[in-house]
């Protein structure tokens, strides 16, 4: 029997950082995400791009969480689709992540961006469906909360360093996409030249929030309608 999951109310509306949304509908009751992370933290002042390196902006992104039970520091870090789901409105925050780049991408997220809700760390991790952006970027308090396994010492209430947004869930995929198959497509392109050939879920894999060009992520859709391969 998995351990019981820990539930909160979001932060108050008003805690956005700057360019954030002033919407004031925020998910209740929210039982937290937990992105595994890549330990490397990037500089602060990096930009807010796929290479770090241009001004390109995305409105598609790729999202991911674990859909099975793992406990950290005695918490349970389960949070699949079908938690997301089941909270009220089926909308919840996506606290905890915990590194520059991916907080940077979440800084670029905008209200009605799409996102596919990605399975990790699990037996057969894939997308599992798609969600989208209903909330911009505010402050995740998780960083300041010693009992919370995203607890950061190093950040201060008066200059906090970790922003999260609320998601909102719109459908499951008609099939689940396994990686396994998305990973043979990208190998096809990089030789083609086809839409899937610099994802960044092969090229940066360890980051737990990608972004998505339009073609990459139209392609993909396109995959639920296909059959396996």
């Amino acid at each position: 029997m998995s351990p019981k999951k820990r539930t909160r109310v979001a932060q108050k509306p008003g805690d956005v950082v700057p360019g954030g949304s002033s919407e004031t509908t925020v998910a209740r009751n929210v039982t937290r995400k937990r992105k595994r992370e890549e330990s490397a933290e990037q500089p602060e002042g990096e930009r807010n791009t796929r290479d770090g390196s241009s001004g390109t902006s995305y409105s598609h992104w790729l999202m991911k969480s674990e859909p099975e039970s793992r406990l950290e520091n005695g918490v349970d870090v389960k949070f699949g689709i079908e938690d997301l789901k089941g909270l009220p409105g089926q909308t919840g925050c996506w606290d905890g992540v915990r590194n520059y780049q991916a907080r940077n991408f979440m800084k670029e997220m905008r209200v009605d961006h799409q996102a596919f809700f990605y399975h990790s760390n699990c037996k057969e991790p894939g997308i599992a469906g798609l969600m989208k952006i209903v909330k911009e970027a505010y402050v995740d308090h998780t960083q300041f909360d010693k009992k919370d396994v995203h607890y950061d010492p190093s950040s201060k209430p008066e200059n906090p360093k970790w922003i999260m947004v609320d998601v909102k869930f719109e459908r499951m995929t008609k099939r689940f996409i396994p990686l396994a198959e998305l990973k043979k497509y990208h190998l096809k392109h990089k030789s083609t030249g086809g839409p899937l050939r610099g994802l960044a879920l092969f090229t940066r894999p360890r980051l737990s929030v990608q972004p998505l060009t339009p073609d990459e992520f139209d392609f993909v859709l396109t995959l639920e309608d296909t059959d396996p391969v």
